[in-house]
Formats: structure tokens, C-alpha cells, sequence
């Protein structure tokens, strides 16, 4: 009889062993953790430089990570694909405006999305010169008339710039003028106050039969008080023995 409650006792013990080994087998595969997540992609995108001018060049950079997928889009007047590309690297583009550069990444993890933009600068054209002035155009077109010493009479050498500045006083009607008769240090004061007067008479006489109106033009004589040029030769002299235009 003993007998049979040691062999019931051993195989009771026995069953609730092995009952016992599953389970504690069970929990212990129930805690093992599930695998990670792919890792999200990482990008950067840079310009250098990020402003050129029209027709210029500029060097786009870029890295990513965890990203299998990696394309940039042209964003300005237009869009434009650079297509796919390696996970880093670099390329030269020259856009005709300013324009916004935009990298994709694209990985098991997911997408990632950075931008770099350029600007183009369009040199400004040139302006046109301004217009001159009247006055401007009055001291560059109105030629002084040179006399020989102890006369009134126009020399031969100075006939075309009469015409010239006839030219333009017709053109420019609202224009006055004084016409200034000057005259060398030789002689006496009185003398060469008349001697200034003939000559500016004579250059408007022939102002007006090239077309100038005779109102518009008045005449004065400075004799030799006016001097250009100070010193005592010819060359000096020839300088001072002119008819002068003033506004």
C-alpha cells in the first residue's frame, strides 16, 4: 500500500513539473522585444553661392542618410527634375532666375524634404545718357570768333564757325545772346572800346544774314579791359582779340 502512494506521489510531482516548465517557458518567450523601426532619413542642401548673377554658376551640396530615393526639384520660372541621385554629392547648375532647389529623401523609414535657394541677380541695363542741357549744348557748339590785330574784318580761318554758330542760334530761337567785342592791351582805351564794338557789329551782321533773328542778339564792346591772357607777345594777344558769346 505504501508502495502504491509513493509511485502516485512521484508521478503527481512529476505532472506538475512539467506543467510548470511550460509555463515559465511561455513567459519567457513572451518577452522578447520586436525589432526597431527603420531609422528615419536625414538630408541637407546647400548653395554656394546663393546669389549670381545672370548667367553665372553655383555648386549644389547635399547629404543624406537612411534614404534610398533621393531626387531635386528646380523651382523657379518652371520646374525642373535633376533626377535621382546618389545619397551625396555635388552638381553645378546655372538657372536663368531665381530659383528654389528642393532635395527629397526618401527611405524604409520614411521621406525627408530640405531646400536651398538661389538668387539670380539681372544686371540693371545701362541708362541712357540724359539729354544735355541748353546750356550744356551752348558752350559746346558756340565758337568764339578770332580777329587779326588792328581790324574788324572776319578772318578767312574763322568763317566756318560763324556758320556753325548761326547753325544752332537758328535752331534754338529762344536762345539771347550778347555778343562781347574784345581787343589786345595796344592802343588806347578809347580805341579799342570802338574797335570791340566794329567787330561784335560785324559777327552780328553776319549771324543775321545766315538766318539768325537780329532781336535775339545784342552787342558790347569791352575794348581791352577783359584780358583772357596776360602776358606781352602775340601769342597772348591773338587770344584777347575775339568776339565773345554770353548767355
Amino acid at each position: 500500500m505504501n508502495q502504491i502512494k509513493r509511485v502516485t506521489l512521484i508521478s503527481t510531482l512529476s505532472a506538475l513539473f512539467v506543467v510548470l516548465s511550460g509555463c515559465h517557458k511561455s513567459q519567457v518567450a513572451s518577452t522578447v522585444p520586436p525589432p526597431p523601426p527603420p531609422a528615419a532619413p536625414t538630408a541637407s542642401l546647400t548653395a554656394s553661392p546663393q546669389a549670381i548673377e545672370k548667367g553665372q554658376t553655383t555648386t549644389l551640396t547635399w547629404e543624406t542618410a537612411n534614404a534610398n530615393d533621393v531626387s531635386i526639384d528646380a523651382v523657379g520660372l518652371k520646374t525642373e527634375t535633376l533626377g535621382l541621385l546618389l545619397p551625396s554629392g555635388s552638381l553645378e547648375v546655372t538657372p536663368g532666375d531665381s530659383t528654389t532647389y528642393t532635395l527629397y529623401a526618401k527611405g524604409p523609414g520614411g521621406s525627408q524634404m530640405v531646400s536651398a535657394r538661389v538668387t539670380v541677380i539681372v544686371p540693371e541695363p545701362p541708362s541712357a545718357p540724359a539729354d544735355p542741357s541748353e546750356d550744356e549744348l551752348f558752350a559746346s557748339r558756340v565758337k568764339d570768333i578770332y580777329f587779326d590785330f588792328d581790324t574788324w574784318a572776319v578772318r578767312p580761318d574763322q568763317q566756318n564757325s560763324i556758320r556753325g554758330d548761326a547753325d544752332f542760334l537758328a535752331q534754338h530761337p529762344n536762345i539771347n545772346i550778347t555778343l562781347e567785342g574784345n581787343c589786345d592791351e595796344r592802343g588806347s582805351t578809347e580805341y579799342n572800346l570802338a574797335l570791340g564794338d566794329k567787330r561784335a557789329s560785324t559777327v552780328k551782321e553776319l549771324l543775321v544774314a545766315d538766318g539768325v533773328s537780329s532781336t535775339s542778339i545784342k552787342t558790347m564792346s569791352y575794348g581791352k579791359e577783359q584780358p583772357v591772357c596776360t602776358e606781352h607777345d602775340e601769342a597772348c594777344w591773338q587770344q584777347n582779340r575775339h568776339d565773345h558769346f554770353s548767355r
